[in-house]
């Protein structure tokens, strides 16, 4: 490792350095360009079942086959607050107020985004 490390020239050490930047200026740039929705539609068993707007506070109770789930809408962000899977990760995700929070076990899908029009089907982030 360390004769690896003695033998980089200065150009590897700048390639390093540019790559780490672009990574982290990249990182920043796609968070901004994901624009915040207006709704927030959830999902159950892969088909939407409810479409909220996102501006107004409340807190939604959803069924799935581990039981109720419950989903919580506060300062135009949105997170599961509790749910009866088994590891809790669609908890753990906490508030977001963008894209989207999935609980496998459950079969939920809370996605935030739209704008009350339903976008069409075959365009996406990447090809927008």
């Amino acid at each position: 490792m360390k004769e690896a490390i003695k033998n980089t020239t200065l150009a590897d050490r700048l390639l390093l350095l540019f790559l780490i930047a672009g990574s982290i200026a990249g990182t920043f740039i796609a968070g901004k360009a994901m624009s915040q929705g207006l709704n927030v539609t959830v999902e159950i068993d892969g088909k939407p079942s409810y479409t909220f707007p996102i501006n107004i506070d409340r807190t939604i109770t959803v069924s799935g086959p581990y039981g109720d789930s419950v989903i919580e809408i506060k300062d135009k962000k949105v997170h599961i607050r509790e749910t009866h899977c088994p590891n809790k990760l669609c908890v753990k995700q906490g508030w977001i107020s963008n894209g989207a929070i999935v609980c496998l076990p459950n079969k939920i899908v809370v996605i935030v985004g739209g704008n009350g029009n339903n976008p069409p089907e075959d365009i996406d982030a990447i090809t927008g």
